[in-house]
């Protein structure tokens, strides 16, 4: 390999590994929105369920009120828990795709 090759390798090296950076960046901005409001949702149906079971006349109306937000709470958990699986699998997909084939062309340049 000679040095324009290997300049050429090592330019294509370092645009892979920004790519790959920017990637990883926006990927992981996105789960952090997504964990910040999942808490912040979290927090205001908790305080919503508090202030219901705090007018709550009788035994029933307790049941049914921690009932609703059990119910609720669970299912946001599975559904954000889904979306940032996804998210997580986006930012694997995304940060290896620039390095997708760099293996057979270093190794084609020996």
């Amino acid at each position: 390999m000679n040095t324009g090759e290997r300049l050429k390798f090592g330019k294509n090296a370092m645009d892979m590994a920004q790519a790959s950076f920017g990637a990883w960046t926006k990927n992981t901005q996105a789960i952090a929105t997504e964990v910040a409001g999942y808490s912040k949702k979290s927090f205001d149906d908790s305080s919503a369920a508090w202030e219901k079971l705090m007018s709550a006349k009788t035994l029933g109306s307790v049941v049914e009120v921690q009932s609703e937000y059990l119910k609720a709470s669970y299912d946001d958990f599975v559904a954000r828990s889904t979306k940032l699986g996804e998210l997580y699998t986006d930012l694997a997909r995304e940060a290896c795709k620039p390095f997708e084939g760099a293996t057979v062309k270093a190794s084609s340049m020996e």
